[in-house]
């Protein structure tokens, strides 16, 4: 698969229509990684939104296979439908969707970060598509506390063929979905042609 040559400023888009940032403008606090989609997700409007207790927040993802050691940010969704991205060190921090579930609880958490940053440099998870079956992802929270989870498989999307129910509402286990961008820039979309689902369960 061949890298992007230009900033793929995109992570995941949740609801509505997206509006892409300018290649120019670089934009740090959202950015559309899905789905390009013309209605909201069903499974958004129904997905739980209790408040968590900030001690089982996950402040940290390890990823060893890749060399990934990262702070995690709480990230939300803006009125546009996308999704926040980590505003404190966007390019080598991640967001968890804190509307979802905690890694370590029921459900699908999901947690995103951007491939390369301004000049096609690598970002976070520029080597997200390296991963294998089989590899370790490591949440920590803020307790301390240390929960492992196994990657089961990796997939690509076209932006409207993502499934978003699989990756944000799944509930039938524990389970921590990576994502990011991948395949070719589209300049004139302003996006890439390929979405990065790393899926994974509690191990």
């Amino acid at each position: 698969m061949m890298r992007v040559v230009k900033i793929c400023c995109c992570l995941l888009a949740v609801i509505g229509t997206l509006v892409f940032a300018g290649l120019h403008s670089y934009p740090t606090t959202s950015l559309p990684v899905i789905a390009k989609s013309q209605h909201a997700s069903p499974y958004v409007a129904t997905m739980p939104t209790s408040v968590v207790k900030a001690q089982t927040y996950p402040v940290r993802l390890e990823i060893p296979a890749i060399g990934v050691n990262s702070v995690v940010e709480p990230v939300g969704v803006l009125s546009s439908g996308d999704l926040e991205t980590p505003a404190a060190h966007p390019w080598v921090d991640v967001g968890w969707f804190a509307s979802g579930p905690v890694p370590g609880e029921k459900g699908s958490a999901v947690i995103d970060g951007h491939l390369d940053r301004p000049g096609g440099y690598p970002a976070v998870f520029w080597y997200l598509s390296n991963m294998h079956a089989g590899d370790d992802v490591v949440v920590i929270n803020a307790q301390g506390k240390t929960t492992h989870f196994r990657v089961t498989r990796i997939a690509f999307y076209p932006p409207q063929a993502a499934p978003l129910q699989e990756i944000f509402g799944n509930d039938s286990g524990t389970y921590l979905n990576l994502i990011t961008c991948a395949g070719d820039w589209i300049p004139s979309q302003h996006q890439t042609t390929l979405r990065l689902v790393v899926y994974t369960v509690l191990a």
